[in-house]
C-alpha cells in the first residue's frame, strides 16, 4: 500500500478527466492526484488509487483540507488517513459489522474512579472495624496509572449513588497513540478523529460504538470543572448527590435567615456579589462558604439561585416536556388542569424532577410567610416563570406570549406541590 509513483504522487495536475487521471495512477497502489473538474470548473477531485482501481473524492478546503468529516492540515495527511480506513473497512468489514455484538462493556461494569472516595465519605463509620494502614503513596500514584478500562472492571458502584440515567456527551476525539474502544476492545484506526471520547466521564469508544452504548454516564470531577452552566444531571452525579449542591445551599440559607424578608425572590441583589457567589460554588462546591458572614444580603443569595436555574443550558423545566407545561396551563378546568400537568411531570429528567419538587416545597414556605415578605404563589409565579422554562425556539412573539402561561405554570405548582409530587 505504501509504493509511490515519482512522476504522478500527490501532484496537482490541472484540468484532466477521470481517464486521464485513471492512467497517470495505474502504476502505484495508494498513489494519488488532484485534478480540476472539467464537469465544474472551480472544483477540485482528489484521484486515490486503491484495491487497483481509481477512486474519486470531492476535494474541499476552509482552512484545512477534507473530503467528509475530518479535516487535515495537509493532503498528505488526509491521504494516509483514508487510506487506513479504505483498507481497514475493505479487510475487516464482516469484522466491524459484529464489532458490537458482544461488547466487552457489557462484562467490565461501569464507574468512575473519582465516585470512591465521594462514597466513603458518606458511609457510617463502624467503630468495630480496625482502621486500616493508610495507602502508601506509590499505591496511590500506580491506582492513578490505571486504565479507565481497568477502572471500570474494579470499582463497584455503590447503592448509595442516585439512580438516575444519563446519556453521554460524546465528542469527536483525536487519540494521541495507539488506543482502544471501551465498547469492543478493538482498535481505533486512523491518524485524526478516531473514534469519540465522553466530555463528562472520558469514555473512550468508536464512532459507530457510541450509537449503542448504554445511558449510563457516570461523569468524573476531573472532567466536570464547574456548577454553573453544567447540566444538572451531569452535575448531580459527578457530586453524587440527588440535587445540586447549590440548590440545596442556597434553599437552605434562605429558609434559615430569610423566608420573612420583603420581596424576597422579587427584589435583585448586587449583581457583582451574586457573581462572586457563582465563582465560589465553581472554584470550592459544596464548601463554598455563602452564610450571613460572607454575604449578609440575603437577595444576593435568591439572586444566586435564580441565575443558576437561568443558566443551566437544559432549563429545570425542559425543552422537551415545555410544550406539554404550557397546554396545561391553557386547560381552565382546575382539576383536568392538575391531572395535565401530574402526566407533564412524569417527562421530566429524574433529577430535574426531584430538583423540581425540592424547590417547590420551598417556594411553598415562601408564600406561608407572605404577610411579611409580601410573595404570594402569584408572585413567585411571576419571577421564577421564565427562570424555570425556557421557550425551545419559538419567535419572539410566541415566546412573548407564552410568559403568562410560565407564570400559571408554576404558580399551580407551588401551589399544588403536596399533591403533585
Amino acid at each position: 500500500m505504501g509504493s509511490r509513483s515519482q512522476s504522478s504522487f500527490g501532484r496537482y495536475h490541472g484540468m484532466i478527466s477521470r481517464e486521464e487521471a485513471d492512467q497517470l495512477l495505474s502504476q502505484a497502489e495508494g498513489s494519488y492526484l488532484i485534478r480540476e473538474s472539467q464537469r465544474q470548473p472551480g472544483t477540485y477531485t482528489l484521484a486515490l488509487r486503491f484495491g487497483n482501481q481509481t477512486r474519486n473524492f470531492r476535494l474541499y478546503h476552509d482552512g484545512k483540507h477534507f473530503v467528509g468529516e475530518k479535516r487535515f492540515e495537509s493532503i498528505h495527511d488526509l491521504v494516509t488517513d483514508g487510506l487506513i480506513t479504505l483498507y481497514i473497512e475493505t479487510k475487516a468489514a464482516e469484522y466491524i459489522a459484529k464489532m458490537t455484538i458482544n461488547p466487552i462493556y457489557e462484562h467490565v461494569g461501569y464507574t468512575t474512579l473519582n465516585q470512591e472516595p465521594t462514597l466513603k465519605k458518606h458511609l457510617p463509620h463502624s467503630p468495630e472495624a480496625p482502621d486500616g494502614p493508610a495507602p502508601a503513596k506509590d499505591d496511590c500514584n500506580a491506582e492513578e496509572r490505571l486504565t479507565s478500562l481497568v477502572r471500570r472492571a474494579t470499582l463497584r458502584e455503590s447503592d448509595l449513588a442516585p439512580k438516575y440515567e444519563k446519556v453521554h456527551n460524546f465528542k469527536v476525539h483525536t487519540f494521541r497513540g495507539p488506543h482502544w474502544c471501551e465498547y469492543c476492545a478493538n482498535f481505533m484506526w486512523g491518524l485524526i478523529a478516531q473514534g469519540v471520547k465522553c466530555a463528562d466521564c472520558g469514555l473512550n469508544v468508536h464512532k459507530q460504538c457510541s450509537k449503542v452504548v448504554p445511558n449510563d454516564c457516570q461523569p468524573d470531577l476531573r472532567h466536570v470543572k464547574k456548577v454553573y452552566s453544567c447540566d444538572l444531571t451531569t452535575l448531580v452525579k459527578a457530586h453524587n448527590t440527588k440535587r445540586p449542591m447549590v440548590v440545596d445551599m442556597c434553599i437552605q440559607e434562605i429558609e434559615a435567615r430569610g423566608l420573612q424578608s420583603e420581596g424576597l425572590y422579587r427584589i435583585s441583589g448586587f449583581s457583582e456579589l451574586i457573581e462572586d457567589v457563582k465563582l465560589a460554588f465553581d472554584r470550592d462546591g459544596e464548601k463554598a462558604d455563602i452564610s450571613s458572614n460572607a454575604y449578609e444580603d440575603i437577595n444576593i443569595i435568591t439572586g444566586a439561585l435564580k441565575l443558576y436555574f437561568r443558566e443551566l443550558p437544559i432549563p429545570l423545566i425542559t425543552y422537551d416536556a415545555y410544550p406539554r407545561f404550557i397546554e396545561t396551563a391553557k386547560i381552565t378546568d382546575p382539576e383536568k388542569r392538575l391531572e395535565s400537568l401530574h402526566e407533564a411531570l412524569k417527562l421530566l429528567p429524574p433529577a430535574h424532577c426531584e430538583t423540581l419538587r425540592y424547590l417547590m416545597a420551598h417556594l411553598k414556605r415562601v408564600t406561608q410567610y407572605e404577610k411579611e415578605n409580601l410573595m404570594s404563589s402569584e408572585n413567585l409565579g411571576i419571577v421564577f416563570g421564565p427562570t424555570l422554562m425556557r421557550a425551545p425556539e419559538l419567535d419572539a412573539m410566541t415566546a412573548l406570549n407564552d410568559i403568562r402561561y410560565q407564570r400559571l405554570v408554576v404558580e399551580t405548582l407551588i401551589t399544588n406541590e403536596d399533591v403533585l409530587f
